[in-house]
């Protein structure tokens, strides 16, 4: 992910001013992070290092939802949404 890129994000679902820590944002990072290393993984099946990564971003970013559903049902609906995660 390139600096422009993570910052387009961060702006893009940031709470507040300066917001680089609530889950919103991370949640977004982690799916951009998940999408590249889908796309390695489509032309590098063997790239077992990379899989496990891989596995290891679903698994944190589930996490960080399911807190967020927990706090704010309206928050998460509207994150998923956003990111098209659920349909």
């Amino acid at each position: 992910m390139d600096k422009v890129g993570k910052t387009d994000i961060i702006n893009k679902f940031e709470l507040h001013e300066g917001d680089t820590g609530s889950t919103e944002v991370q949640v977004a990072l982690l799916t951009e992070r998940i999408n590249q290393l889908t796309r390695h993984m489509a032309t590098n099946r063997h790239d077992y290092n990379s899989q496990r990564g891989l596995l290891k971003l679903v698994g944190q970013r589930r996490r960080l939802l399911t807190y967020l559903s927990k706090q704010d049902v309206g928050r998460y609906h509207n994150l998923i949404t956003k990111l098209s995660l659920r349909k």
